[in-house]
């Protein structure tokens, strides 16, 4: 699974911060027009930082290359950090992220660990609020076997550094991983997974308190608790969490509740993997792949209603539409890898999949053998 490098935390007297991630992702759609007076004010901005850096003013050298950065101008924001690295941490925890993201250069993340273990073994008191994301990005680059050798064990140790017992100054993202990883690994562990993306949740963390729905909705590490797992994936939905939007579509639909279901699955459906989920992984921090997950699974609850007018007016052919982008989405493009998703789906869901792909087979091509094994699934 790809991670996300946390993103530059900030001291006590940080002049600016980042946006919030509870930003409605609404608006980011209807803001085009605005563009042109934004232009004007990061113009106006880089016109002060230069005056200030002309009088000798460290701290604005810094905010320059930021502001590059959080504009996307990444092979400038690499030169203004590079320029200074010698005398900020922040620009070397910076380096660090885009030479193992490869944002304004290639991707090299050898180099970007070198620049984490610098951050990460600094006795300068400057560089402790960057300690901590350091480590969980260290942790990214073990999991991932990216920049050194693969190792999940170094991994999870650099993780609970940067977790610090749920710590709400330490690396949140560092929490929320945790609960990921304990989920994911084999054997088990979801108390573990529980108590993290509490942790995480409580933090603010969206990921997680999408997380802590669907673990209170199934009974996994904790009693199961539908009060407690509505709850959370409502919330984590109006923040922007996609994959629990996906998941209310899932459970309005089995309730019945169609017209809300109808309501709220094409709206989640009409994102696009391709372009809107990099920017709604950037404004919730949620990772990308349970991004294109909730929108497959909205994609393929409206399919469903369409074909069989449940809430809407029957339309075969928009159902057929959106039965291929729940496909295209999740990237089942062969039969090999469509059954593997079926074995590896909890045995309480096989058959909403298994119905799923009858209808794929049923309105665009036929699969006999795939068909074969997902009836034998039905009495699992």
């Amino acid at each position: 699974m790809k991670l996300i490098s946390e993103r530059l935390p900030l001291g006590q007297n940080a002049p600016f911060q980042c946006a919030p991630e509870t930003r409605k992702l609404d608006k980011w759609k209807k803001h085009q027009e605005e563009y042109c007076d934004h232009m004007k004010l990061v113009e106006k901005a880089l016109q002060l930082l230069k005056e200030r850096i002309r009088k000798g003013d460290h701290l604005a050298s810094f905010l320059r290359g930021q502001l590059y950065f959080e504009e996307g101008w990444y092979e400038e924001a690499l030169e203004q950090f590079e320029e200074i690295q010698e005398s900020d941490h922040q620009a070397v925890y910076q380096l660090g992220v885009m030479y193992y993201d490869g944002l304004g250069t290639k991707a090299n993340p050898a180099k970007g660990v070198e620049y984490m273990k610098k951050i990460l073994e600094s006795p300068c008191p400057k560089a402790r609020h960057l300690k901590y994301a350091a480590a969980y990005n260290l942790g990214r680059a073990f999991h991932e076997g990216q920049g050194v050798p693969h190792d999940d064990e170094e991994a999870e140790r650099l993780w609970l550094f940067a977790a610090d017992n749920g710590n709400p100054k330490a690396s949140v993202k560092a929490q929320s991983i945790l609960g990921l990883y304990y989920s994911t690994k084999e054997p088990k562990e979801l108390e573990k997974a529980f108590f993290w993306h509490s942790e995480a949740c409580g933090n603010g963390n969206l990921e997680s308190q999408g997380a802590l729905g669907l673990m209170y909705f199934y009974g996994q590490g904790i009693h199961q608790d539908t009060d407690a797992a509505l709850q959370c994936l409502r919330q984590a939905a109006d923040r922007g969490n996609v994959y629990a939007q996906g998941n209310l579509v899932e459970y309005y639909y089995k309730m019945k509740f169609f017209t809300k279901c109808v309501t709220f699955s094409k709206r989640i459906s009409e994102y696009d993997a391709c372009h809107d989920v990099p920017t709604i992984a950037q404004m919730t921090d949620c990772l990308p792949e349970y991004i294109t997950k909730g929108i497959a699974m909205a994609s393929f609850y409206y399919a469903r209603c369409l074909q069989l007018g449940l809430g809407i007016i029957k339309n075969e052919a928009e159902a057929r539409k959106y039965y291929s982008k729940a496909c295209i989405t999740t990237n089942w493009k062969t039969p090999s890898n469509i059954f593997l998703f079926l074995v590896k789906t909890s045995k309480s869901r096989i058959w909403v999949w298994a119905v799923f792909f009858f209808n794929l087979i049923y309105i665009t091509v036929k699969l006999p053998a795939i068909y074969k094994k997902i009836v034998e699934l039905r009495s699992i």
